[in-house]
């Protein structure tokens, strides 16, 4: 599969990948109907990917867009300025954003600042008439108020309709400037997914910011990542490597530099997939292709794939026997603490492979889980990246396996099924109502902290802490009542809208 960096816009996950936002069944069902990534598709894929069956629903409750992925990435640069060519409500995320990456940069022991984003705050009139001047007036104001590296704009909805000459607005004031200008087409109604957003952004820069004519360091990684704590430098110190973290809290510099890195990883292919393939297929850079860092063979195959690619083999060798010795001991005894215990699992999509993966490490059981959309298959079509197989072949099946983009009404009927003990979740919007429900959660605003073999462990010691509350949901249960009619609450299927029943 060819990545175009000839065109500023960039091809949507659903016609590049086949993803889909609605699916229903067990995970062993949906990795076989995801057949192309193993190459034996036996109903015939085509060339853009494996197309899924996929559940329509009537209506949508809530979800975000990609122009807000954008917003969580390019406006996370940290020496740049994103513009989002939109209404003002289009910037309504700047506040929590801001929260977020203020404290990512605690995390990561950076200097704590403010994000610098410029909304062009799109009117009535503009709509009618165009939204150029106020785009060019806003590009000249960040120039002159934040004197950054880079911009970046934002395309939304509202410009799209316009049709706002956005590319030929960012050639003519980078010409001006003298700083990249970086059109990211991102309307909201391009993608049915968020996850193209992260695309966007990522084309964007391979486009215009990556150094064409690299000086390549060979002990430098590329870390495709958000906003995690640094759990990648002690680790790649064990092999004699060094971590560029991108794209989230990253420099222009650090972005430019990722053509002379000698390998790319990331934490989910979901956010990885299109930069890692790019990198790769533009400028030479080796993606790493194996299972994501998650339980034991996954961070074991992890390990040793940078390891062959980077010829560290005698260093990551001694470094996963260590490992394995040093976490053995406690991981025993939470498996003992855990026991007969069970989890559900809401995250997106790569990522809630690996999560269901360290619960199963961990003993505890999980029947049932939620992804906001799924892939069939990855941009470099590898089937060693293929992480619903590699859950399925090595920690077994799942048997409620749901895909939706994050809609509540769903939620209740979904957690019935299996009935929890607690629910591990990224985007904490449905976290309230399984604590109407009696059932704890943990959100895991750190992305890393399930990574690798300690994450095994602090994932465990999550589990036991929000347990340690369960009493304090069963008492908010006994005193609240769901928003929804008991018709809806009685019945058994959460899809029955989307079936048309």
């Amino acid at each position: 599969m060819r990545i175009n960096l000839d065109t500023p816009v960039v091809e949507s996950r659903e016609q590049r990948l086949g993803t889909i936002i609605a699916w229903d069944g067990k995970a062993s069902e949906l990795s076989k109907q995801s057949e192309y990534a193993r190459k034996s598709c036996s109903s015939g894929c085509g060339e853009k990917g494996r197309r899924l069956c996929e559940m329509k629903g009537p209506f949508t409750q809530g979800s975000v867009c990609s122009e807000q992925m954008v917003e969580c990435q390019a406006g996370n640069i940290r020496d740049a300025v994103l513009i989002q060519h939109s209404p003002i409500g289009c910037g309504a995320g700047q506040v929590i954003y801001n929260s977020i990456y203020r404290n990512g940069l605690a995390m990561r022991n950076l200097p704590v600042e403010n994000l610098r984003l410029i909304s062009t705050n799109l009117k009535e009139q503009d709509m009618v008439f165009g939204g150029v001047d106020k785009l060019e007036q806003s590009i000249r104001d960040a120039w002159e108020r934040h004197h950054p590296k880079a911009i970046f704009i934002a395309t939304s909805c509202a410009t799209g309709i316009i049709g706002d000459d956005v590319d030929g607005s960012a050639r003519k004031l980078e010409g001006e400037l003298g700083i990249p200008v970086i059109p990211l087409h991102c309307e909201g109604f391009m993608s049915k997914h968020w996850s193209t957003g992260f695309d966007a952004t990522q084309h964007g820069i391979m486009r215009q910011i990556v150094r064409r004519n690299p000086t390549k360091q060979e002990d430098l990684v590329n870390v495709i990542n958000l906003w995690g704590t640094d759990v990648f430098t002690p680790m790649f110190k064990e092999l004699n490597l060094r971590v560029n973290f991108v794209v989230d809290l990253a420099t222009v510099e650090d972005l430019a530099q990722m053509s002379e890195a000698a390998a790319t990883v990331g934490f989910c292919h979901t956010l990885s997939s299109y930069l890692a393939a790019g990198l790769e297929q533009e400028f030479g850079v080796p993606e790493i292709k194996a299972p994501q860092p998650y339980g034991f063979p996954g961070t074991d195959a992890w390990l040793r794939e940078l390891a062959k690619v980077t010829h560290r083999e005698e260093l990551a060798e001694a470094y996963i026997a260590k490992e394995h010795a040093r976490v053995a001991p406690r991981i025993a005894e939470l498996r003992e603490l855990l026991k007969g215990k069970k989890g559900f699992v809401s995250t997106g999509s790569a990522y809630a492979h690996g999560i269901i993966a360290v619960l199963r490490e961990l003993g505890v059981e999980v029947d049932g889980s939620l992804v906001f959309h799924h892939d069939p298959i990855y941009d470099s079509e590898d089937p060693r990246q293929d992480t619903l197989a590699h859950l399925v072949d090595n920690y077994g099946d799942v048997p409620s396996f749901s895909v939706s983009n994050r809609q509540q009404y769903q939620f209740y009927g979904l957690l019935q099924r299996v009935k929890p003990d607690f629910i591990i979740i990224r985007h904490n919007g449905l976290a309230p109502l399984a604590s109407r429900l009696g059932i704890p959660a943990a959100p895991l605003g750190d992305e890393h902290h399930a990574l690798g073999y300690q994450g095994i462990i602090n994932l465990g010691e999550t589990i036991l802490e929000i347990l340690s509350h369960k009493k304090f949901h069963e008492d908010l249960a006994a005193h609240v009542t769901l928003p929804y009619k008991k018709w809806w609450l009685d019945q058994g299927d959460p899809f029955l809208l989307v079936k048309g029943e």
